[in-house]
């Protein structure tokens, strides 16, 4: 996947994607029902499908919000945004209360969910975690110089070694996290053609379904896209034998009408509708892990 790529758009080469082994210690959603204060934060790891980013990790620990602090970051900004949000308060490290007690030198930089993205300038992917006066734990964006405003306030859950849950105090933000581009930034065909996939946008420009993909941006977009080498594998239809409508039908079948990572499709265990699916399921996608 490009180095940008749109957060209401995921682009999957299909061609040579390979799948990780599911990680099935902890699911953090089941953890976080049992606590109707993070409701909102439970919520939006289930909108956002970082929940299956979370359970796809052997070892994280999530910083995670009370209703009200989590409400104020959901009322102001796109889910793409949320997104963002909570990538950066999932550690890929375990943190229990005597680690975070006993950090050598009294602070540290370490690595978040959203530096996994790729999409993190410079260290902004990190963020600090140091202890201050009186026992006070304190996290912060990892520039040097940011303010270091989110507090730690109690453990909330644990599966040890695995997954550890803490409450902190405020989101852990910096200038440009929140910033998720918009449909109207997206140039959906130069993404592809970057990719190696010009086949492919060609089709889409032709047929007219390009519009079709920009507008279902607009609430999530995910496209299976098989590269220009695959469309020259032995046994794939010359497309120009294929009828205006098929190809329609076809790119269609490449596309889901949500955001969903390939953490989610690892984990699904039910077929998928596609833009060409009908009632009768008849265009519905299967995927095996």
């Amino acid at each position: 996947m490009p180095r940008n790529g749109l957060p209401s758009l995921l682009v999957i080469l299909a061609a040579f994607t390979s799948w990780a082994t599911t990680t099935e210690g902890h699911n953090i959603t089941a953890i976080l029902e049992k606590f109707p204060e993070y409701s909102v934060y439970n919520s939006y790891m289930t909108q956002t499908k970082v929940a299956d980013e979370v359970n796809s990790r052997e070892t994280v620990t999530c910083l995670v919000l009370p209703n009200a602090a989590m409400s104020t970051v959901a009322a102001k900004h796109s889910l793409a945004a949320i997104k963002n949000a909570l990538r950066i308060l999932v550690l890929l490290d375990y943190y229990d209360p005597p680690k975070l007690h006993d950090i050598p030198q009294g602070t540290t930089l370490t690595t978040t969910l959203y530096q996994t993205t790729g999409n993190a300038p410079g260290n902004q992917g990190f963020i600090n975690i140091t202890n201050m006066r009186g026992g006070k734990v304190a996290f912060g964006p990892a520039a040097p110089g940011s303010k270091l405003a989110s507090d730690y306030i109690k453990s909330v859950q644990q599966i040890p070694y695995n997954i550890y849950v803490l409450e902190i105090s405020a989101p852990i933000v910096f200038p440009g996290l929140l910033d998720a581009p918009s449909v109207a930034d997206a140039n959906l065909t130069a993404l592809l053609e970057k990719a190696g996939c010009k086949t492919f946008a060609s089709l889409i420009t032709t047929t007219g379904m390009l519009k079709n993909f920009q507008t279902a941006m607009d609430k999530g977009l995910t496209l299976f896209v098989p590269n220009d080498v695959a469309f020259k594998a032995q046994g794939v239809p010359d497309l120009s034998s294929i009828s205006s409508a098929d190809l329609v039908t076809l790119l269609e079948f490449h596309a889901l009408l949500s955001d969903t990572p390939k953490d989610s499709l690892k984990s699904a265990d039910h077929a998928m509708a596609t833009m060409a699916s009908g009632a009768s399921g008849k265009f519905d996608l299967t995927v095996s892990a």
